[in-house]
């Protein structure tokens, strides 16, 4: 069975994106093939992104901040996009044909000071949430759910708010 592919999109691919992506890779073993991108990427990735990963124990081998652009050629069956749409960012549309499903988690790097244990909580907070999502795909992939179920349960957690989770 070849892997889902995902892409996960945030405006600037510096931090739920990126964090999706090494979480996809890191938990999925093989099923699932994440990758991220930014309409408008920042260029890096956000530092306690990469500490957050790293104490997390998940690669941060290749990660970077990265444009949509280069993505037009592979061909992904999902789009996720990441941002917080209830903190009124302005979230990227994909154009691509790919099916599209929208996560609104928020930015764990706003609203607290850098480097501080408030900070690194909402860092670790996202890949908690982040994880046990995609443990949940990563579940139905193994019991060889075709791709329009996948999409379904994708656009599932979507209706359900962050603290819900567990009931999905």
């Amino acid at each position: 069975m070849k892997p889902l592919k995902i892409l996960f999109i945030c405006t600037h691919n510096r931090c739920r994106s990126i964090l999706a992506e090494a979480v996809a890779n890191h938990f999925s073993d093989g099923l699932i093939e994440g990758f991220s991108a930014g309409s408008a990427p920042a260029g890096e990735v956000h530092p306690v992104t990469l500490s957050t990963l790293a104490r997390h124990q998940i690669s941060t081998d290749g990660l970077n901040s990265k444009s949509w652009d280069e993505f037009d050629a592979v061909d992904v069956d999902v789009v996720i996009t990441v941002c917080d749409s209830a903190a009124e960012e302005a979230c990227p549309l994909w154009l691509g044909s790919a099916e599209k499903v929208h996560w609104g988690l928020p930015d764990p790097s706003v609203g607290a000071v850098a480097g501080s244990q408030e900070n690194e909580e909402a860092f670790d907070r996202t890949v908690e949430l982040l994880s046990n999502r995609i443990k949940k795909i990563k579940v139905c992939l193994m019991q060889n759910t075709d791709k329009t179920t996948v999409v379904a349960i994708l656009k599932n957690i979507a209706e359900k708010k962050p603290e819900q989770d567990e009931t999905i």
